[in-house]
C-alpha cells in the first residue's frame, strides 16, 4: 500500500539536499508552495506526470520516492 509519509520523507530530504525551498520547488513543478508542504506532510499524493517530473528534476526512481527501494536509482532492467 502506498504510504505517502514515506513519499513525503524522501521529497522533503531530496528538496533540502539541493539547497531549495518549497517555494523554489513549487515554481520548478509549476504548483504553490502549500502543495509542495502538504506531499512532504504526507496530507496529499501526486499526479503521475508530477511524479515523474519530480523522479527526472531529482535524479531519482519512481520506486525510490514511493518507498518501493532505498537505491535511489533503479538499474533499468
Amino acid at each position: 500500500m502506498f504510504d505517502k509519509k514515506i513519499f513525503g520523507a524522501r521529497l522533503h530530504a531530496l528538496r533540502e539536499q539541493k539547497g531549495m525551498t518549497a517555494s523554489q520547488l513549487g515554481k520548478v513543478m509549476g504548483i504553490t508552495s502549500t502543495q509542495v508542504g502538504d506531499m512532504e506532510k504526507g496530507n496529499s499524493a501526486t499526479s503521475m506526470a508530477r511524479l515523474y517530473d519530480l523522479c527526472v528534476f531529482f535524479e531519482v526512481s519512481a520506486d525510490y520516492l514511493l518507498g518501493l527501494t532505498e537505491e535511489t536509482i533503479g538499474t533499468g532492467e
